[in-house]
């Protein structure tokens, strides 16, 4: 065993990767190892954004530990069936065999280990506990998270491999947004009392990118109106990005996405527009598709053939011909693919460059593990770009891109407080499912979709918002889809910059009657929620009372003067940001009188 593997690895090893994984290892592939030979742990968690190389980070460190008969074999979990393999196939390229058809009985001798799933083990456990006992064996758990998705995996991986010499955790995306606790992590309390999932290492995003080691993502909003039918027979117009109950923005997302709209076209003729583009510095770049069940990913795929001429694949679910598609798909040069919720997390197909976030899945986590697939960098200057519905939640997740989570055990509630990550342990259960079946929720939906339009609305690159709404189409809206595929964040930065600066004196050109859009900056038109604008209200409402005892004004005065000064319709029917300046000015009175 020791002459196979050892006879693949790198001369300078550890220095290096081993070969066939890469040619030199990162700086933090470097680090986390030195780390772990320093320390020389039973138990490691390496927390790295999507893209970062966490299987080369694991193989070198597996390839050291069987090289120095610290184990004798090495077992794999993974989420899904196709990453199973794909952890098989890159371990056999470095000279560790891993058998991913493994199902019971003595190993063949000439495999090193085994790459199974969490399903396989929550259905076997006592079986790898014996295999874990008999030798001593390193543990690769990939994408930890998924040891919590149900009570019945992660009391199964505690029973396997619990007796394991060693076990390196690995995860890309902020855990969880329940409070099971993940098996072999550890936790610490912090000075609030809440426990908190502790990394032996972490490589963030941001981190990332300023190694140029994935790609900055560029978010491109898109609003429009939209009109559907509750079960009760009332028809109810919205746009989206405007302050709506929770319900309401389910709703209009929704009937966004139906494929019988105008909105889902759109986006995907902008969407392919943005890919040419791209693919004129990057040849073999491709888009994704993310659905959220199967009659629209076939509805999409549909749409993309009339939009382009060209058939994309289609991923239903995750058995055997779904991977070959991925694989055929991730070796070749056809541009579209639409997957079922997603194309599982970890799974690799570098050349993915353009998204469509068409699922209604409204989770941190799940959003994470979605622009994870488009990351990946292969050379310095590359991009992405995933189109979104100009929805709060899903601009907030855009705008903290940089930010690092951890799973959080404890969550306590203030009265009345909704924590805004602790949506989701049944949504996230469905959305990592082996098989993306139909699930049938459409069916239980209280609304039918009627009709939808598409506005370009807002780009999101680096926690700021560019851009005035546009028709789809229109000369501005090809501004910002034309944006090279190949530059740096801060050239990105500069020409968005620029492009607005451009659609503002454009815009000021022509007569206020042509105007048919609200043409001010992203800046200015804050997407917010149906809660926050109530705050802003309330502010606003508190402020006018406090100046009402200062000025011996009555409130009814005070508001009038703020509309006649600051323009705008009454309080309750006026934007956030009309609130917001209407805030700033009374407190600017208030200011004066002192």
């Amino acid at each position: 065993m020791t002459t196979t593997t050892s006879h693949h690895l790198s001369p300078a090893f550890p220095n290096r990767a081993p070969w066939g994984t890469a040619g030199k290892l990162r700086a933090w592939q470097h680090g986390a190892m030195e780390k772990y030979l320093q320390d020389q742990p039973r138990d490691f968690l390496a927390v790295a954004t999507p893209g970062a190389g966490k299987t080369t980070f694991a193989l070198t460190l597996a390839s050291w530990l069987l090289h120095h008969h610290v184990v004798q074999q090495v077992t794999v979990v993974a989420p899904t069936e196709h990453l199973k393999k794909q952890w098989a196939e890159a371990a056999a390229r470095i000279g560790i065999k891993l058998d991913p058809e493994y199902s019971a009985g003595p190993l063949s001798r000439e495999y090193q280990g085994v790459a199974v799933t969490y399903a396989g083990i929550g259905v076997r456990p006592m079986l790898h506990r014996n295999r874990v006992e008999q030798r001593k064996t390193l543990v690769i758990l990939d994408e930890i998270h998924h040891a919590g998705d149900s009570k019945s995996w992660g009391e199964a991986c505690l029973e396997a491999f619990e007796p394991a010499t060693r076990r390196l955790a690995l995860t890309g995306t902020p855990f969880r947004s329940d409070t099971n606790p993940i098996p072999f992590v550890a936790y610490e309390e912090g000075n609030d009392g809440i426990r908190r999932s502790s990394a032996d290492y972490t490589y963030g995003y941001g981190s990332a990118l300023g190694d140029g080691v994935v790609r900055p993502v560029i978010f491109l909003s898109y609003s429009g109106n939209m009109r559907w039918r509750t079960k009760a027979g009332d028809e109810i117009a919205a746009r989206l990005g405007e302050p709506m109950t929770k319900d309401a923005i389910s709703q209009a997302w929704r009937t966004a996405l139906d494929p019988r709209g105008d909105w889902m076209p759109n986006v995907l003729r902008a969407a392919d527009r943005r890919l040419n583009e791209v693919r004129k510095s990057i040849p073999d770049a491709g888009g994704l598709v993310i659905a959220t069940d199967q009659d629209s990913a076939r509805a999409y795929a549909k749409l993309i053939r009339e939009i382009t001429g060209d058939k994309a694949t289609l991923v239903l679910s995750d058995d055997t011909g779904a991977s070959n598609r991925i694989d055929d798909f991730s070796q070749g040069d056809d541009r579209w693919m639409v997957a079922v919720r997603m194309v599982s997390e970890g799974v690799d197909v570098p050349r993915l460059a353009v998204g469509v976030y068409a699922t209604t899945i409204s989770t941190p986590l799940f959003f994470a593990q979605a622009v994870g697939r488009f990351v990946r960098s292969r050379r310095r200057g590359e991009t992405a770009s995933v189109f979104l519905p100009t929805v709060p939640d899903l601009l907030g997740f855009a705008n903290e891109m940089e930010v690092e989570r951890d799973h959080v055990l404890d969550k306590p509630k203030k009265h009345g407080e909704e924590d805004p990550y602790a949506e989701s342990e049944k949504e996230m259960e469905e959305a990592n499912k082996e098989q993306d079946e139909d699930t049938g929720e459409q069916d239980s939906l209280p609304f039918e979709a009627l009709e939808s339009d598409a506005v370009f609305d807002r780009v999101l690159f680096d926690g700021a918002e560019f851009g005035m709404q546009a028709h789809p189409g229109s000369e501005e809206e090809q501004d910002y889809l034309g944006i090279p595929g190949l530059l740096e964040p801060d050239q990105v930065q500069m020409l968005l910059q620029k492009r607005q600066a451009r659609q503002i004196a454009h815009s000021r050109k022509k007569p206020d009657t042509e105007a048919d859009l609200l043409e001010l900056p992203a800046e200015r038109r804050p997407v917010v929620s149906h809660k926050e604008l109530l705050e802003l209200r309330k502010q606003l409402n508190t402020l006018v009372g406090a100046y009402v005892h200062q000025s011996g004004k009555p409130h009814g005065v005070i508001h009038t003067e703020l509309r006649r000064v600051c323009g705008g319709p009454p309080s309750a029917e006026a934007t956030a940001g009309q609130l917001r300046q209407r805030v700033d000015k009374v407190r600017e009175w208030a200011t004066r009188m002192r």
